[in-house]
């Protein structure tokens, strides 16, 4: 019987203002550009990390991953992320793609995202195979999937029941092929006030995977 794995230890319990300043000082990964993803299971507060994480780096631009998927493509949206996105920030250029409306059940008019000096990529999947080469950092949300499906649910109400029961199978057939907790370098977990940051699991994978 395998040992049981220890515990990650706290790296440290910094403030957003001082994550973002280590963030600032990673080597450029995507042309010039730092590109830090931002993952975990759906509902476990990965828009709001990456949000106040943004007003931290002074306005860092977000790109949303729910802006890239649809409900014909939830998790195969690597083959129009990369063209869109991932080369022309790494040619030092403005990407440009189109956000998905998922009332619509359509895609919009193209948006810009700046190749800025840091770059937050936030979603379910921010961390998978294809993107983790350009990565500067790997951010995963520490909550239990139950929990943070539970969360969303109660967040989209009782209009998206159906859609969240694809939505959780979809999720759990994308982290058993392609998982991202046990390559990231930070783990966060929300605090009472505030966050806590930990060390990455250096690929040893936890419970949830």
């Amino acid at each position: 019987m395998p040992s049981p794995r220890p515990a990650p230890r706290p790296a440290s319990r910094p403030p957003l203002p001082d994550l973002a300043r280590t963030l600032r000082e990673l080597p450029a990964s995507c042309g010039p550009v730092r590109l830090i993803g931002v993952d975990g299971h759906a509902g476990s507060g990965k828009t709001t990390l990456a949000g106040r994480l943004a007003e931290a780096l002074g306005g860092a631009p977000v790109l949303h991953l729910d802006d890239i998927a649809s409900h014909g493509e939830l998790f195969a949206w690597t083959g129009r992320l990369l063209p869109q996105v991932i080369e022309p920030l790494g040619r030092g250029e403005t990407a440009r793609y189109a956000p998905y409306d998922w009332r619509a059940r359509r895609f919009g008019p193209p948006r810009a995202l700046p190749p800025a000096p840091v770059v937050l990529i936030e979603g379910v999947g921010a961390g998978r195979r294809a993107l983790r080469p350009h990565l500067a950092h790997l951010l995963w949300l520490e909550v239990p999937h139950e929990e943070s499906w539970a969360r969303g649910q109660l967040r989209d109400g009782e209009e998206q029941r159906e859609f969240w029961a694809g939505w959780v199978e979809a999720e759990r057939r994308h982290f058993a092929e392609d998982p991202s907790r046990p390559f990231a370098d930070l783990l966060v977990r929300q605090a009472q006030e505030g966050y806590e940051v930990l060390r990455g699991p250096s690929g040893h994978p936890g419970p949830d995977q």
